[in-house]
């Protein structure tokens, strides 16, 4: 009998041949044309949509040493290309940063946000080297114990805290929510923070915070 191989089979049919490596390439090409007619988006832009690769000028490998601007102040922390932002502020910056919250780890709770260039982002998402050269700022940015911002008060003020891990988180996307929706109906506030979740359930008072903050924040007018 003769031998084939994976390189020379080949199948008669007519006049044509069709060897494997043919077939597979062309089922390869046949994928991607289908996953760009899937998103709508040409092959430059998919490849645009990759994540920032010019955060580093290159790869990295074990600890590193990276400048982050945390609430308008550059703090240098060493990290490893796997460090999540959210790592890099609570456990490896000194003095560290406590509010962002680490609850599910997955994406998901909203505990861990933060705002990354003027949106909210969960912090256990975003890696820390994809922040370089960006402005972040945790809830210890929007205020202090001692001036507490409009969200801030307005959460004392409604009672809106239970136990107290997803408060932070809460604080921070109301307090960039209102930085674009200054005047919202509770319809528009669920939508707006729907990213951040109550294990207390503890939504009416965190809403009626939130409208309350919303007017102050636009002196007082309804």
């Amino acid at each position: 009998m003769a031998g084939t191989s994976s390189e020379t089979e080949s199948t008669d049919t007519g006049s044509s041949k069709f060897s494997r490596r043919g077939f597979l390439r062309g089922a390869s090409i046949t994928a991607v044309a289908a996953a760009v007619a899937e998103t709508g988006l040409a092959p430059q832009a998919l490849a645009q949509a990759q994540p920032d690769a010019g955060a580093l000028s290159k790869p990295i490998s074990g600890e590193v040493s990276v400048t982050l601007n945390i609430n308008g102040q550059d703090r240098t922390v060493k990290v490893e290309p796997r460090t999540t932002l959210l790592s890099a502020i609570r456990d490896r910056m000194e003095p560290a940063l406590m509010g962002p919250k680490l609850v599910c780890n997955a994406g998901t709770c909203g505990a861990c946000s933060v705002i990354l260039n003027n949106r909210v982002v969960y912090g256990c998402s975003v890696l820390a080297v994809d922040a370089i050269r960006k402005k972040v700022m945790t809830v210890e940015g929007i205020g202090t114990p001692d001036k507490l911002s409009p969200v801030q008060a307005a959460f004392v003020e409604k009672d809106s805290m239970m136990c107290g891990f997803c408060t932070d988180g809460f604080v921070t996307a109301i307090t960039a929510f209102l930085a674009t929706n200054p005047n919202p109906t509770i319809d528009q506030l669920k939508v707006g923070i729907k990213g951040n979740f109550c294990r207390c359930g503890t939504y009416p008072h965190i809403f009626e915070a939130a409208l309350a903050a919303s007017k102050t924040m636009r002196g007082g007018r309804a």
